[in-house]
């Protein structure tokens, strides 16, 4: 089977899986974690070079302050999870914002490696396409390639791209490391999350013809 190198997650459904079960919106935030370890054990036993987790967007900033302040711890105990596994760790986002947990800072200025480190995991946290390529828009010409304007230039590109919560949108995902995704889509909602969701993208992805345009 041919294993993408670089795998996307977008762990969509936590607020609509929070309803269906009888609970607020911002109950269902924290269901995420076990999900989002498991995920990261599986890319580890399959080879998986790198794994990019979508956390939150600066446009999720707009919802209601309970919510914002729930994914926000999520995504903060997210990272000390995988802080102890065997993981090079990078968070992405904007740092100048009050939005961005500021515990989560040092992983922002360098690719921090625990254990014995391995696959690269990156995280996107009060992420904005238009925050990644605001310095490319108003480059001159002249000015050096893409991939050293972009802030998100440590984030390779992306093979497959998986979102759960039957969605089939990108939500502002990193533009250019998609530009070639393969993308699969589960009806299930994150905190649902079963390995089979994996391996069902995975044995998918073997099957798509992977031309890069060419």
């Amino acid at each position: 089977m041919r294993i993408p190198n670089h795998i996307g997650i977008i762990p969509d459904g936590n607020r609509r899986w929070a309803m269906e079960n009888g609970l607020s919106k911002e109950k269902g935030y924290k269901e995420g974690l076990e999900p989002g370890l498991e995920v990261f054990k599986l890319c580890e036993k399959e080879g998986i070079k790198e794994i990019t987790y979508y956390g939150f967007t600066v446009d999720n900033t707009k919802r209601p302050r309970v919510q914002r302040l729930a994914f926000t711890k999520a995504c903060v105990d997210a990272v000390k999870l995988l802080s102890k596994e065997n993981a090079e760790l990078l968070v992405v986002g904007n740092t100048e914002s009050d939005m961005f947990p500021k515990s989560l800072i040092p992983f922002s200025l360098r690719r921090q490696v625990f254990g014995s480190g391995g696959m690269k995991v990156n995280f996107l946290v009060n992420y904005g396409w238009q925050w990644d390529l605001k310095d490319y828009f108003s480059s001159p010409k002249e000015s050096p390639s893409i991939t050293e304007l972009i802030k998100s230039r440590d984030i390779s590109r992306v093979d497959l791209i998986i979102r759960w919560g039957g969605r089939r949108r990108l939500s502002g995902f990193p533009p250019l490391q998609s530009v070639y995704s393969d993308f699969y889509i589960i009806d299930d909602y994150w905190p649902d999350f079963r390995p089979e969701h994996f391996y069902d993208a995975l044995k998918w992805y073997d099957q798509q013809d992977i031309t890069l345009g060419g």
